[in-house]
């Protein structure tokens, strides 16, 4: 903990100019971590955070809701902030929650804000540790996969880390399962590769050969068999 403005003059401390370092944000702990800081909020004895909007929910049997928890928010110093997508830099928040997780009993999930999924705690450390220590992108919590209306299987999430959301094309994302595997290595591969800017051929698990193809606005990943 590199700065705790409570002690001493809240208000004060909590202020630059005459705004809140963030919106309503008057308890908090600044937190160092490999020489780069991270505001965590909504610490008692003030209110808790806005409570998260979630959509997805990973290794939680129901979805928490505010009327049982309050929410914390753990966030890039303010100084940070425009890098606040870089992957180093989220890297070292990711692991700092990790640390938050195993310290305090207490935190039931982590939600991820640009993915809208709420991470029970126990498979947050797990792949995520894991993933620092040179293991797959978790995909599936970082990420996630919802069908559209035309049957195609499309991440969400996604575009945070690379700018693009990966799309598997009917009738290859017919079988839920499978092409949700295949987002999930698609996914870790993109997240390597830092995106797609042009055409590219990959093999699939099955042996069949997949065509990956930006979109024209850049936005969309599209994925179909050749």
């Amino acid at each position: 903990m590199s700065h705790d403005p409570v002690a001493g003059h809240a208000a004060e401390a909590a202020l630059v100019g005459d705004e809140a370092v963030w919106p309503g944000q008057l308890q908090w702990l600044e937190l160092l971590r490999d020489g780069l800081t991270f505001d965590l909020s909504g610490l008692a004895p003030g209110p808790g955070s806005t409570f998260p909007a979630i959509a997805h929910r990973f290794d939680l049997p129901a979805l928490p809701s505010s009327d049982d928890y309050e929410a914390m928010v753990l966030r890039p110093g303010p100084h940070l902030a425009e890098g606040a997508g870089s992957l180093p830099l989220m890297r070292e928040l990711l692991a700092l929650g990790c640390d938050i997780v195993r310290q305090f009993d207490d935190v039931l999930a982590v939600c991820w804000a640009p993915a809208a999924t709420a991470i029970g705690r126990r498979y947050f450390e797990s792949v995520t540790s894991a993933w620092l220590d040179g293991g797959p992108f978790p995909a599936l919590g970082l990420t996630a996969f919802t069908e559209t209306a035309d049957a195609a299987l499309e991440s969400v999430g996604l575009a945070f880390w690379i700018g693009q959301e990966l799309r598997i094309e009917p009738p290859l994302s017919a079988d839920r399962v499978a092409a949700t595997r295949l987002g999930i290595r698609l996914v870790n591969h993109l997240v390597l590769a830092g995106g797609l800017a042009e055409d590219d051929r990959i093999i699939a698990p099955d042996g069949s050969r997949l065509v990956l193809r930006p979109s024209r606005s850049r936005a969309l990943i599209n994925v179909w068999r050749e």
